[in-house]
């Protein structure tokens, strides 16, 4: 099947494979970011609503530490959040163009495999 391909076009065939799953690990990360916004999210808003003397822990590695400082907690929480969705806005930046190029591909690709295949040139016949 590939043998009647030419090379230009399975070259784009390969890219556009690339670009696939680059979509995919995109979109993958994006997802899993825009989870972690909503924990933070929630994790702020719980915060905010324990009194002062509750008792705060959190996560440092395997072990959990308590928090003295709430306050400087939940700006730390805010912090991530705010990082985390910087992050989900540059990837929809970057799966935005992935997809451009991704379709400008297919489009490059089924027009060429659409097209006729280049007629040989007839044999020359010497009339001598």
């Amino acid at each position: 099947m590939m043998d009647n391909i030419p090379p230009k076009v399975q070259n784009q065939i390969a890219q556009f494979q690339q670009l696939t799953q680059q979509i995919q690990m995109v979109t993958t990360q994006k997802i899993q970011l825009e989870a972690q916004v909503r924990e933070l999210e929630k994790t702020v808003q719980e915060l905010e609503r324990v009194t002062e003397e509750s008792a705060v822990f959190k996560n440092v590695g395997s072990l959990l530490i308590q928090v003295k400082d709430k306050p400087a907690l939940i700006t730390e929480l805010k912090d991530q959040k705010e990082t985390a969705e910087v992050r989900v806005k540059t990837l929809d930046r970057q799966d935005k163009h992935l997809r451009e190029r991704h379709k400008s591909l297919q489009d490059q690709i089924t027009q060429a495999l659409q097209a006729p295949a280049p007629a040989k040139p007839a044999p020359e016949v010497d009339e001598t």
